[in-house]
């Protein structure tokens, strides 16, 4: 029988609030050796997921948009709205001005089949798992899987 997401994912999760401060959301992540974290609300529901990636704003900052002016004018040659957003997230200081906002999600009847193609797709490291109200039920990483796949290939060398 294959095996799904909840036969999989990590239960015992860490989270963190959109309010923390962004200090003590690294410490959290550093201490514990992990790259993401999931950001729940009062009602216990998704509303984010801060990762290693969305901390690297705080190091980097944000580029200046290339721009050339013609006649007293300035015209930018990306888009302007996508620096506002990168500065935003570089000077942050709580969660919610750094998280990704639309965290991917995944139900925990889903298949780990379905879950790892989702991964590959997406190029994400993890997956927030909810259930029918939107609570946030467990995390599923990339290194559940792996370690998943492990104790399969154990398993067929002991009954070969």
């Amino acid at each position: 029988m294959a095996k799904t997401v909840a036969d999989v994912m990590t239960r015992d999760l860490l989270t963190v609030r959109p309010e923390t401060p962004v200090q003590e959301a690294v410490q959290l992540l550093a201490e514990k050796r992990i790259s993401g974290l999931p950001v729940i609300n009062d009602e216990q529901r998704l509303v984010g997921v801060l990762s290693e990636t969305d901390l690297m704003w705080q190091v980097t900052g944000a580029q200046v948009p290339a721009y050339i002016t013609l006649l007293d004018s300035v015209i930018y040659l990306e888009n302007p709205a996508r620096y506002n957003q990168e500065l935003h997230k570089a000077l942050g200081q709580t969660v919610s001005e750094l998280m990704t906002d639309k965290p991917v999600t995944i139900t925990p009847d889903e298949s780990i089949r379905k879950a790892a193609q989702i991964m590959h797709d997406k190029q994400i490291r993890r997956l927030i798992v909810i259930d029918e109200a939107k609570a946030v039920v467990g995390i599923l990483t990339r290194g559940d899987i792996v370690r998943e796949m492990a104790k399969n290939y154990a398993e067929r060398s002991q009954t070969a």
